[in-house]
């Protein structure tokens, strides 16, 4: 395959990567609101009180805004894989395009319908047929993280396909592989929950915002106690998840768990300490500053306390053979497809798994034509090639570590939220729901690390083992990378904009049904006339 352009490939992953976390700042809020939207219908239904009815309709006011904005953000997304990687949609578009065309045409469309319903059947719909709505709202919403996921899932563990060399394409082989793959089921676990955790943190951090202001008091309080309690459970369950996700990653993408734990040699001690900090430098291949827990490393990656943990120059030397098998079935598939001879077919049959190592092989080799490499140049191609197996460690180390610090913040703040909401003490606590309003963003950052982290620790490879990225992209021009790099940035800056006006807007008006029974303290006046900010009551 010719090689495209480093500069293209580069903006091609830019773009990609700035619309992603783009949309991934509303995916996380969407997840967890509508659970919490169920939760407090459900005791709608069952008390009748009519506070859990209000909490439902103000809450899922502002999951509507945040839902709209989201489908807008990542419609584009998908139109992506066809524009600006062009290879990789015609090297795994079978398998790939499976479950997102699922995703489009059950979940999404699922939960599009029941979202009108949810919102315009309130006087329509009976108590029960309503709460089943806003249930399967949830429910579709889930469903739609799970099929991106599992497509996700495939890129970082290829299961259910095999290469067909007739086709020059992934041949989806199973669809029960693809869906069940561990990685794709413990990723959609994963990030599911830490949806939870946003939602939780959303609903935590406005209604500390009330209580501090002095508004809608029985509204907050209530609303607060129950996205606590349900924020500390499921932050609990994502690093808990997490572990297993960590443990997948250590069998399936060895480079990946090195990369996070800064490891560049290989340790077989019980006492290997836990890098808490470290400066990991990818030039030199070590780490200029090391802060470390010893006897935690061994237990905490392979759940033993002798199994040794593979480092990142060992796991390049180990790529070699790998390299050169590759180099044979590229250089065999090749001859094959000039040919269509039955001892090109075998040979490339023998060496086919390693595939995707002769791809990457091809940017070092000779005018990238690995048939054109010598036996004196093999060692130099091979070496070279060894050193772009392993992803960026910096990025990946401290992706992980950001993302980790914030989930275990998340858990001391939910719990002492929880304890002191439990015991009607926590308007006496004034720092720490002005801790619970500054946090609202950190679920949604702490996600889009863990996105970061699954993203950067694959590299080199858009599907593990077999397309590297650099071969995935299409052909473009540069001026047209930069034309749409800068129009999706400002597109989705405006997005983001509206969607921040808006739900400042609407969480400053509060509950539509206690506006005219609670003004707002030391005005006199209905909180929709209060003045914009943080200004309705002084916060000392």
């Amino acid at each position: 395959m010719p090689l495209i352009d480093p500069t293209i490939v580069d903006l091609s992953r830019l773009q990609f990567a700035l619309t992603a976390l783009y949309h991934f700042i509303f995916v996380p809020l969407t997840l967890g609101m509508t659970i919490l939207l169920a939760a407090m219908e459900t005791t709608y239904v069952i008390t009748g009180k009519q506070v859990y009815k209000d909490m439902t309709q103000f809450w899922g006011k502002l999951f509507g805004i945040n839902f709209a904005i989201g489908v807008a953000t990542g419609l584009t997304m998908e139109f992506e894989f066809g524009t600006n990687w062009s290879m990789f949609s015609h090297f795994v578009g079978d398998v790939f395009g499976t479950p997102l065309a699922i995703e489009g045409l059950m979940a999404f469309f699922m939960e599009s319908t029941f979202i009108g319903l949810m919102f315009f059947g309130w006087d329509r719909l009976s108590r029960p047929a309503h709460l089943a709505v806003t249930y399967l709202v949830a429910l579709a919403s889930n469903l739609s993280a799970l099929w991106i996921l599992i497509a996700n899932g495939f890129m970082q563990d290829p299961e259910g396909a095999s290469f067909n060399p007739d086709t020059m394409r992934m041949q989806f082989n199973s669809f029960v592989q693809l869906v069940f793959s561990p990685d794709a089921q413990a990723k959609f676990v994963h990030t599911s929950i830490a949806g939870f955790v946003a939602g939780a943190m959303f609903i935590m951090g406005i209604s500390a915002y009330y209580l501090l202001t002095n508004r809608h008091k029985e509204f907050a309080a209530r609303s607060i106690r129950m996205a606590a309690v349900f924020g500390l459970i499921s932050t609990l369950a994502v690093v808990t998840l997490g572990d297993a996700l960590g443990r997948l990653d250590d069998l399936l993408q060895p480079t990946k768990i090195a990369a996070i734990e800064g490891l560049w040699h290989t340790t077989t001690s019980p006492s290997a300490p836990w890098l808490v900090a470290a400066l990991p430098n990818d030039k030199t291949q070590s780490n200029s500053l090391e802060i470390g827990i010893p006897y935690v490393l061994t237990p905490l990656i392979t759940h033993t306390f002798d199994k040794p943990i593979p480092g990142l120059i060992d796991l390049e030397s180990a790529a070699g053979p790998h390299i050169l098998n590759g180099i044979k079935a590229i250089n065999a598939l090749q001859q094959y497809g000039t040919t269509h001879d039955a001892a090109s077919l075998a040979t490339f049959q023998q060496y086919e798994n390693d595939m995707g190592y002769g791809f990457l092989a091809q940017q070092n080799a000779p005018n990238q034509d690995l048939n054109a490499i010598t036996p004196a140049e093999m060692p130099t191609v091979v070496q070279q090639t060894e050193q772009e197996t392993i992803p960026n460690v910096f990025v990946t180390f401290w992706a992980f570590r950001i993302m980790m610090f914030l989930g275990f913040y998340f858990i001391g703040l939910f719990a002492f939220v929880a304890f002191f909401s439990l015991k009607n003490q926590l308007e006496s606590h004034k720092f720490l729901l002005r801790l619970c309003v500054y946090s609202i963003p950190g679920p949604i950052l702490a996600s889009e690390f863990g996105w970061i982290t699954a993203e950067a620790g694959r590299q080199p490879w858009s599907v593990y083992g077999w397309l590297p990225t650099f071969q995935a992209a299409s052909s473009h021009n540069v001026g047209y990378m930069v034309f749409s790099l800068i129009g999706f940035a400002l597109l989705y800056s405006l997005f983001i904009a509206a969607e921040l006006y808006l739900m400042f807007k609407f969480a400053r008006l509060g509950p539509q049904s206690h506006d005219h029974a609670a003004p707002v303290a030391g005005t006199g006046a209905s909180p929709m006339f209060a003045k914009p900010g943080f200004a309705a009551k002084s916060w000392e």
